[in-house]
């Protein structure tokens, strides 16, 4: 058995160090955006209620998507909320447009997956209610 080279190694460490800062991300995102906490605990309400009311499969598979759309978008949110105030730490017209214009963005897709947590869901808790 050949013995692994030294790029290799440095390529699994590469990788390796990805992930881990790919999970800081995550965590400091958790900790520092309360908007973000909030799309957590609606989530997992929503996994809950998929549970209870035995979503089927393809439902699981939209209600992940939104899931994982939103909280992806508050964390592209922060991003650029984060940039432009590295680029432009004083007030500016086209600093605070696109903030707006990404806050926005994550809030389209919010009221996106209530939608989708409405066409779901409420179906279901009508059904339970009437037996």
């Amino acid at each position: 058995m050949e013995k692994p080279s030294k790029n290799n190694n440095s390529f699994l460490k590469k990788r390796i160090l990805s992930f881990k800062y790919a999970f800081t991300g995550i965590f400091v995102s958790v900790k520092s955006q309360c908007n973000l906490k909030i799309h957590i605990i609606a989530a997992i309400i929503a996994i809950i209620l998929g549970f209870i009311l035995k979503i089927s499969n393809q439902e699981w598979l939209i209600i992940s998507i939104v899931i994982g759309g939103v909280i992806t978008a508050e964390m592209f949110n922060t991003t650029i909320e984060a940039i432009v105030d590295i680029i432009s730490p004083e007030y500016s017209e086209n600093a605070k447009k696109a903030k707006d214009i990404s806050a926005g963005a994550v809030l389209i897709l919010a009221i996106v997956a209530v939608v989708v947590g409405i066409i779901i869901f409420v179906p279901k808790i009508i059904l339970v209610i009437n037996q």
